[in-house]
């Protein structure tokens, strides 16, 4: 009973420092999802164009992070990046961690999430676009009306899976010092040696985020799926 109440106490002690961290956790990984969201649109469309100035730096880009660990990326950004640049201008120069981490994960988050736009793309009927063609649409606009607005609901369910893997990827931005949820954690264990009752809580909250944007994805999905419904039976 004496180690549970003790267990106890650093999980109510420590829940708070958790909480701020999970907060800043989530926003991390909305603003890098965002941003991911855009690169990756722009990257898929350059991989799907026949052009090579577009094509060769989507497919380079996409191989290069998806080949990469996170980790990897994270220190080239944040130590070599800015060891480069502290030498070219021939002076100290750092990032700020909270900004390294969004850039990083940003565009970590961009190669996958192009990936996805691609076989969402790739996954409409090329009749789609032939008759959006007839009806006198040029490409840009047939690909801005009629084949993206399909693509996008198609790629829902993966996208909300990018999120929660990034959620839980982002732990790794501890190492650059971003008081994110992992590291709050961390550092109370480090005064207190409490490892067991903390990282146990520190999984928790990370179950139900996790949880959490599962189910809001799992709804979206449905009012999509019953909105597709209404339409056809019009």
């Amino acid at each position: 009973m004496e180690i549970l109440s003790k267990y106890l106490h650093h999980m109510i002690t420590v829940f708070p420092a958790l909480l701020k961290g999970a907060v800043l956790t989530v926003e991390i990984t909305a603003l890098s999802v965002f941003f991911g969201i855009v690169i990756g649109l722009v990257m898929s469309l350059g991989k799907l164009s026949r052009n090579p100035l577009f094509k060769i730096p989507s497919i380079v880009y996409i191989d290069f992070i998806r080949g990469t660990p996170l980790f990897v990326q994270i220190l080239l950004f944040y130590y070599g990046i800015a060891g480069l640049i502290a030498e070219i201008i021939d002076g100290p120069f750092r990032f700020e961690p909270l900004f390294a981490g969004v850039v990083v994960c940003s565009i970590n988050s961009g190669a996958y999430v192009a990936e996805i736009f691609r076989a969402g793309i790739q996954s409409i009927e090329r009749g789609q676009m032939e008759a959006a063609r007839s009806l006198g649409m040029t490409h840009r606009q047939a690909m801005r009306y009629v084949i993206l607005p399909q693509a996008f609901k198609r790629v829902i369910p993966p996208l909300g899976n990018e999120f929660i893997i990034l959620l839980k990827d982002s732990s790794l931005l501890s190492i650059i010092g971003v008081l994110e949820l992992a590291q709050s954690g961390r550092l109370y264990v480090a005064a207190t040696y409490a490892s067991f009752p903390v990282y146990i809580e520190v999984a928790l909250v990370y179950l139900v985020m996790t949880l959490t944007i599962s189910r809001f994805v799992a709804w979206t999905e449905r009012r999509l799926g019953v909105g597709d419904s209404r339409e056809q039976s019009l």
